[in-house]
């Protein structure tokens, strides 16, 4: 079983020439005493695809001996200088599956084979503050790099590195750099081994297409593009943390996918629909199958939420076991639709298209314009569209019909929040001004949505408590306080409405 870590550190290269390599950090911010360790030997293999797809994504999996770590390891980005390092045991020489169904998302299923292999002979200190506890790793290695692949030659170097103990604090590494800058020590061109050894041993990591370079700075295709590419990456990085059920990943990878897709149609006048429309088709297929255990989550907190706040007296008859009779069930079959779609060959082909979209942009004419122009057309028209139906929506009297309707105008407003997001580089303030606002009529709706989805399924309990022989009154006092809930968020619509259509006049959105 994999098991996470995360690690922050940095990488330096060796001093001038005369100058001391291991300078005494001693006296440097909390740091007592340095501490040597000895020395150990590393061997790694890294697995990559054969174009290197996990090194072009700043990833990496590797199969190590020696140390203190041995075993397999992918390395995933996080902001910053940290890296998250998902670990198995040691085993054969083949990848462990879970460490290649994590690494989905990047390889896009191409076979992983060894790359390079990198040796090294690490003297390892410890950094100890004045308790004696360890603050950071010091390590000077000795590195040789031999590709693995046709063609492939040898290289060798020497590099530091600063690598906190879990839970230190970042600001330390900024403490030891200026100590270590001070002794001619400056920080490595590559964050990682893997990465140089690539670079010095194999030509297939330089010369790579930079799929904006026809791009104009600060054009409306600039600012999309630059909305694309960050959601596109955030989809990738948020794969293996649905598959290990981390805390909000379903409903931030389902998040990420709504908003790619608001964006393609948003911004049709920039990026070419017969490209992107059988994306956006995808994309909404994604966004629904996550939806079933993201809507399981919502609900399964509503209902939990609601029963321990009543006092118990209320609570009447087996509850909070029909309660997680239902979880059980629910939760279990969302999971395995989950699993299912990530593993489907139609999400295979999403990530395909959505690398192809990346690489080469299927860019229109006014890709060139004037963002001003182009990104405040694109917003009033997302207005338009919520016009449109949150008007009609708000003249109904309350009842299903009306729910229906504000659900759609819901809908309608993300994608204008979403538009707005991508505009606002190019358009500032306004851009920002609107979208806050759609964003407070997307909540209230949302939340006036769910109310009445959880009344749907509080009366399906009721039914079933009924049919069991079991008391009905703490269902109905639940359902009674949800649809109560409801009326309360749309009480609040007309006002939330009236600050869109003011954010939304042509004037205001020209700043």
């Amino acid at each position: 079983m994999a098991h996470s870590t995360r690690e922050t550190e940095r990488k330096y290269a060796p001093p001038a020439e005369g100058v001391t390599w291991l300078p005494e950090l001693a006296g440097v911010g909390p740091v007592a005493e340095l501490v040597d360790q000895g020395v150990q030997d590393l061997d790694a293999v890294y697995y990559d695809t054969e174009d290197l797809r996990l090194s072009r994504s700043r990833a990496s999996l590797r199969r190590r001996t020696g140390g203190t770590d041995a075993g397999w390891h992918l390395k995933l980005p996080l902001p910053g200088d940290s890296r998250e390092e998902i670990q198995a045991p040691l085993s054969s020489e083949e990848v462990p599956e879970e460490l290649r169904d994590l690494a989905f998302s990047r390889t896009r299923g191409a076979p992983l084979r060894p790359v390079i292999r990198i040796r090294s002979t690490r003297s390892l200190h410890h950094l100890l503050d004045a308790e004696g506890a360890v603050l950071a790793e010091l390590s000077v290695d000795e590195v040789s790099a031999e590709a693995l692949l046709d063609g492939g030659g040898r290289a060798t170097w020497r590099e530091m590195e600063v690598e906190l103990a879990e839970d230190g604090d970042p600001a330390l590494l900024d403490t030891v750099e200026e100590a270590l800058r001070e002794h001619g020590v400056e920080r490595a061109e590559s964050p990682s081994k893997v990465g140089r050894g690539l670079r010095e041993t194999t030509s297939l990591l330089d010369g790579t297409r930079n799929p904006r370079a026809d791009v104009a700075p600060e054009s409306a295709g600039d600012h999309v593009l630059a909305y694309v590419d960050r959601l596109a990456a955030a989809l990738t990085d948020l794969d293996p943390a649905v598959r290990r059920e981390l805390p909000d990943s379903v409903h931030r990878m389902r998040t990420t996918a709504g908003r790619l897709r608001g964006c393609l149609r948003s911004y049709r006048s920039v990026l070419d629909r017969e490209a992107t429309d059988a994306l956006r088709q995808d994309l909404k297929w994604l966004a629904n199958e996550l939806g079933v255990e993201r809507d399981h989550e919502v609900l399964r907190e509503r209902l939990t939420t609601g029963v321990s706040e009543l006092p118990g007296e209320l609570v009447l008859g087996p509850v909070g076991a029909r309660l997680q009779t239902w979880d059980a069930e629910q939760r279990t079959e969302a999971r395995r639709r989950t699993l299912d779609t990530l593993a489907s060959p139609r999400y295979l082909k999403l990530l395909e298209n959505l690398r192809a979209l990346t690489d080469a942009p299927p860019l229109r004419a006014k890709a060139a314009g004037d963002p001003g122009k182009v990104l405040r057309k694109a917003l009033l028209k997302e207005y338009d569209r919520l016009a449109a139906r949150m008007e009609p929506a708000l003249d109904m009297t309350p009842g299903p019909q009306r729910d229906a309707a504000i659900h759609d105008a819901r809908k309608a407003a993300k994608r204008l929040r979403y538009a707005a997001e991508a505009a606002r580089p190019g358009l500032g303030k306004p851009a920002a001004r609107l979208g806050g606002r759609a964003k407070t009529v997307q909540q209230v709706s949302g939340a006036q949505h769910d109310s009445v989805v959880t009344c749907d399924l509080l009366r399906d309990l009721a039914v079933s408590a009924h049919s069991a022989g079991e008391p009905g009154f703490t269902w109905g006092l639940l359902y009674g306080q949800e649809r109560a809930s409801a009326r309360s968020r749309e009480r609040r619509l007309p006002e939330a409405w009236a600050r869109v259509r003011g954010a939304a006049r042509p004037e205001k959105l020209r700043g």
